[in-house]
């Protein structure tokens, strides 16, 4: 790969966000450990080599709040970030706060809180009534010879579930699709009032479940608020949803999207899924790998001087690890840019850094494989010889900072003879 010169990058920048595997791939070939900004504003050391990342991912020594430095008189990036997209000050804990932005042992408590809703038994669970949402989303195409599949069928599929995981009720389901997209957007025009609206929507939420407990994860937290509030207080509380309402839909419903686009632009692979199905476990791993729509991981700090990479970082320096110049790494994979719905990735983890890794891994990673491993199959079974409506090389990809996500896919149906 050409070893062309970033000065200062930004993953925010055009440049990167345009062609995002190409800057992160010349990153990583420039250096495991590369300096530059973020909104060209925040200093910032930028991770781009798998083992590398790994370790910022899962040593201690690299934190997730600017408290947790000691001495440190750094401000919290994403606070700087909130302040220059114009988000009120009274919002900014709902961004700095959240579940990623804890370390032990506050991270430690919160995580223990939810994780009994995201076990592997209680998510199996889950198989029949995923199978149910999956095939009704794609009994609703009948009748159509081309659809969305970003509008009518990614999106609903994860929001669905992750809400009645959650307990939000049905008629709520389009105020979050609209809240998120518009946290996810970084826009200055957009962001804060899909923060304030959704800060606002979660407290009016919470009052109608304490009114009408529920079988669900939110009657949960508000019971543990309301008899332990050294548990969990009332700002996290309310963070705490917001953050696992985004994380629960927004990746899985991107990640979906953009495994049947990548599919699509590979037919021998598709083909060699439909002839031998007991390779989609491993598809879909080598789909996150290859393409999943979280591309940085969020910012870290060195809790003390260290050395990576050969550099060195200083105590409360921020530190951004680039998920997808990891997953591409020829260090690690032999011949990475090739998409192989049979390769076998080692371990640690899942082979690959979709899901993160450490103390902050996923906690949704086993829900997203399942929602992939369920709805891909479904979807090509129903619909074998579905195509793309436009060239690959039209489709509308969102220009989001450390995000690949699709603004649509649009495609031609015609489904099997029954």
């Amino acid at each position: 790969m050409a070893t062309e010169s970033l000065d200062l990058p930004d993953v925010m920048s055009d440049a990167i966000m345009k062609d995002p595997y190409h800057g992160a791939g010349l990153l990583r070939e420039q250096a495991p450990v590369v300096r530059g900004t973020l909104m060209g504003a925040i200093p910032v050391w930028y991770v781009t080599r798998y083992e590398e990342v790994m370790t910022v991912l899962g040593d201690r020594r690299f934190v997730s709040n600017i408290a947790s430095v000691s001495g440190s008189q750094g401000e919290d990036a994403r606070t700087q970030m909130a302040e220059r997209l114009g988000v009120p000050p009274e919002d900014y804990p709902y961004l700095a706060n959240g579940l990623l932005g804890q370390d032990a042992p506050d991270h430690s408590r919160l995580r223990k809180l939810v994780m009994r809703g995201f076990t592997v038994r209680r998510i199996t669970e889950l198989r029949p009534r995923l199978e149910e949402i999956a095939e009704s989303l794609i009994d609703a195409f009948d009748g159509s010879s081309q659809v969305d599949l970003i509008a009518h069928f990614a999106y609903p599929l994860p929001l669905t579930v992750i809400c009645e995981l959650m307990g939000i009720p049905e008629s709520d389901h389009a105020d979050w699709h609209a809240w998120s997209s518009g946290l996810a957007s970084l826009e200055p025009g957009v962001m804060p009032h899909a923060l304030h609206d959704m800060v606002v929507g979660v407290r009016e939420l919470i009052e109608r479940r304490r009114n009408s407990p529920a079988e669900d994860l939110l009657t949960t937290l508000i019971t543990t608020h309301d008899e332990d509030g050294d548990r969990l207080s009332v700002d996290e509380l309310i963070t705490f949803v917001i953050t696992l309402m985004t994380a629960g839909h927004e990746p899985s419903a991107h990640a979906l999207g953009n495994s049947i686009a990548e599919l699509l632009t590979h037919p021998n692979q598709l083909a060699r899924l439909k002839r031998e199905s007991a390779l989609w476990q491993t598809a879909v791993e080598e789909l996150v790998r290859r393409c999943g729509p979280t591309q940085v991981s969020v910012p870290r700090y060195a809790a003390v001087d260290i050395e990576l990479g050969g550099v060195r970082i200083r105590a409360g320096d921020v530190v951004q690890p680039m998920l997808t110049a990891g997953n591409y790494d020829p260090r690690r994979y032999t011949d990475p840019e090739r998409f192989d719905v049979g390769r076998r990735m080692k371990a640690p983890g899942h082979g690959h850094l979709g899901f993160g890794h450490g103390p902050h891994y996923c906690l949704g990673a086993y829900l997203a494989k399942l929602q992939l491993g369920i709805a891909l199959p479904a979807l090509f079974r129903r619909f074998p010889r579905l195509t793309l409506a436009v060239d690959a090389a039209d489709l509308p990809w969102q220009k989001l900072p450390g995000l690949r996500r699709l603004a649509e896919l649009p495609v031609e149906l015609a489904p099997a003879a029954r």
